[in-house]
């Protein structure tokens, strides 16, 4: 990307298709499974698994959309879903936290692009990371 390029919105449809046919997904939701029956089974403690960042959390209740289910942990209705995008066109904004859709964006439009989708409580400071999307090519 040349400097003063300015990246252009991609619109919510085109991230739908583009998230299934140029991005490639891995889902870490076995990941979190275990690590919740590990919680349950006594064998991790509440503090182990719920120590999300003061810099996660304030990213998650400004910038995070609402997850249509509860924290796994607390059962309580705070869960909010963020995105991490690296890529390095993205220059300042590499590793900085978006909404999803806008991460799923530029990371789509960013040759070898990532974006990090992060599961984030913000009444017991459960963290998690849910999805990671590594864009094969940039539209």
């Amino acid at each position: 990307m040349r400097e003063g390029r300015r990246l252009r919105p991609v619109p919510a449809k085109v991230v739908k298709r583009v998230r299934r046919g140029a991005l490639g997904v891995v889902d870490y939701t076995l990941a979190k499974r275990a690590l919740l029956r590990e919680w349950r089974r006594g064998v991790l403690s509440r503090l182990e698994i719920c120590d999300a960042h003061p810099e996660l959390l304030r990213a998650a209740r400004y910038l995070g959309a609402d997850a249509s289910r509860p924290c796994p942990v607390c059962d309580h209705h705070e869960l909010r879903l963020l995105a991490y995008v690296y890529a390095d066109g993205l220059r300042r904004d590499n590793g900085r936290a978006f909404e999803v859709q806008e991460g799923l964006a530029l990371a789509a439009q960013q040759r070898g692009g990532a974006c990090y989708i992060v599961e984030v409580c913000t009444y017991c400071n459960w963290n998690h990371l849910s999805e990671a999307f590594m864009a094969r090519s940039a539209v």
